[in-house]
């Protein structure tokens, strides 16, 4: 559970996501709400439900990246989906407690990661010692797998000696690298029994990947001899060792509970499903249904799992849409109640562009500089020149479709477009995108705004 305060959760946001202080005040404070209720009473604790938020703004101006970037920020467990892709039950779709599912699987993989992490140096270890018994299989004596040597009458022979001696050699070399190219044969495990292909009806596509699952479990493991550079074999007994030093019991106990507590689910395209009245109910039975399936998992209901019941009730829903035509006044009154807090995100302009373009730790022209330099091109921007892009961008959002800061990207694609191509053969060159160079990279759709509309 993170500690870290809303005004530094903001803080952080700040440095990848331009403007939208609102938004993200927000969602500061309802991270924060979780660590205060992790310092509850249990009995008060149960009775806080999450205040699940919706986010309302046109598409590229920071819906998404807010929730991303938080998850990231937190450590939860996060699953973004789109609200287009369930259709109600009886409709072929995906069925709506497969975001559960599939949230559990990215909280048993973060833990899984975790506890690799944690077991990694006793995994080298041992792996280092599978490869010099591979290298120099031991003679009187067997490896317990765990660095140690298990002792056999007669330690005292000269030979037993001789041969801990030579282990120490090809230790020293195997850790100065002067044995990684040299090929042993590993055994590594495959999973047995046959290779079968569960086909799943249309909208229980879950249902056959559990399936498929129980299935794989039947089977024993094989295992399968594979001739491989040292340096390879190390890499895949590493990853063996781990396995055993992990407790997946504990992982799965682990990730449910993380899960249950500080799980963050993101419902992209939530207008879509939002049924307008003017239309009528005739033709939007669907979205209704969707909105209907939806009520139980945000109210809280119980999920199952291939790894158990997953509680749905303290998982924090963030929706999002451009809620251009709909309102989130047109969803069924019960799941607006379920989504209390509201905040709209504002367009972004030329100041917030030239902003994006510079600001971020991640920012294009970094990407863009980094990408080129691999070719040994020094590239620089002039701030002219990203002042030149932000007010193109503005221009062509404001007489096509505004797509909010997803046109920088096409932008300086076409701008360095030609660059990029002869970069190969431009190695050593320091090139300047200055204000000229912005200008007649943009010189053909600039005067044929048919033409802008297609590329940009």
């Amino acid at each position: 559970m993170s500690t870290l305060t809303p005004r530094e959760i903001v803080s952080e946001l700040d440095r990848y996501i331009i403007g939208q202080k609102a938004a993200k005040r927000m969602v500061a404070v309802a991270m924060r709400n979780r660590w205060r209720r992790q310092q509850l009473d249990p009995d008060l604790r149960d009775e806080i439900a999450p205040k699940n938020i919706i986010l309302m703004g046109p598409t590229g101006v920071g819906k998404t990246e807010i929730a991303r970037r938080l998850a990231r920020l937190t450590g939860c467990p996060f699953h973004k989906v789109e609200a287009t892709k369930f259709t109600e039950v009886g409709y072929v779709g995906r069925d709506v407690e497969s975001m559960i599912r599939d949230l559990m699987e990215i909280g048993i993989n973060l833990v899984h990661k975790e506890e690799t992490e944690k077991v990694h140096i006793r995994a080298e270890r041992n792996a280092e010692e599978r490869v010099l018994d591979l290298l120099l299989p031991p003679s009187g004596s067997r490896s317990n797998g765990a660095g140690f040597v298990m002792s056999s009458p007669g330690d005292d022979d000269p030979k037993r000696s001789k041969d801990d001696s030579t282990r120490e050699k090809f230790r020293q070399m195997f850790r100065s690298g002067q044995l990684d190219e040299r090929e042993v044969e590993v055994e590594v495990s495959m999973q047995g029994g046959p290779q079968m292909e569960i086909m799943a009806m249309p909208g229980m596509e879950d249902m056959g990947m559990q399936m498929q699952d129980v299935l794989g479990r039947m089977f024993p493991k094989k295992k399968t001899s594979k001739k491989m550079k040292i340096r390879d074999a190390y890499q895949v007994l590493i990853d063996e060792e781990a396995e055993k030093l992990i407790d997946m019991d504990k992982v799965t106990e682990m990730a449910r509970e993380r899960v249950e507590q500080t799980g963050i689910i993101f419902i992209d395209e939530m207008d879509k499903i939002a049924a307008r009245q003017e239309q009528g109910g005739g033709t939007d039975v669907s979205r209704e249904g969707v909105q209907r399936d939806l009520l139980p998992i945000v109210e809280g209901s119980v999920v199952n799992t291939k790894y158990g019941m997953i509680k749905t009730d303290h998982i924090l829903f963030i929706a999002a849409g451009a809620f251009h035509f709909a309102k989130p006044s047109d969803l069924i009154p019960e799941l607006q109640g379920r989504f209390p807090l509201r905040e709209e995100l504002q367009a972004l302009g030329k100041e917030e562009f030239y902003r994006i373009l510079t600001e971020p730790k991640n920012a294009l022209t970094v990407q863009y500089k980094a990408l080129l330099e691999t070719e040994g091109i020094s590239l620089d921007f002039s701030r002219e020149a990203l002042e030149e892009v932000a007010g193109f961008a503005q221009t062509v959002n404001e007489e096509t479709e505004n797509i909010g800061a997803r046109r920088l990207y096409t932008i300086m694609e076409k701008i360095l477009a030609d660059l990029s191509f002869e970069a190969p053969d431009k190695g050593g060159q320091s090139i300047t995108v200055d204000r000229e160079y912005v200008q007649s990279a943009l010189a053909d759709v600039t005067e044929d705004r048919d033409l802008s509309r297609y590329i940009l």
